[in-house]
């Protein structure tokens, strides 16, 4: 996050991710890490982060998708990706090897 604060790139967020950040949460506690309300806080407040509302039109591209992704909320994330044009960041290779949106990995 601080290169992107440092680039003044804007960051994504789905609010479906939020969720799941929320619920990961809660079935495992890292020593050393935030809390979550911290976590959920600090994206909410950050300059550069923008969270992005489960909208009709990502309904309709989750829809739209499919059964291409098993998850539900991978779905809802991979949605509002293609619906804002935007880059995906993430290491899981379903996403990534499914190829319904411009991935980091």
């Amino acid at each position: 996050m601080r290169e992107v604060t440092r680039r003044h790139e804007p960051v994504a967020i789905s609010a479906i991710t939020l969720l799941e950040i929320a619920v990961l949460s809660g079935k495992r506690s890292v020593p050393g890490e935030p809390p979550v309300d911290k976590l959920l806080g600090e994206l909410e407040s950050h300059p550069v982060v923008q969270i992005v509302p489960l909208t009709v039109e990502i309904a309709a591209e989750v829809a739209a998708l499919g059964r291409s992704l098993r998850d539900p909320a991978d779905r809802a994330i991979v949605a509002t990706a293609r619906v804002g044009g935007l880059r995906f960041l993430t290491s899981d290779e379903r996403i990534v090897e499914s190829n319904l949106v411009p991935v980091i990995a």
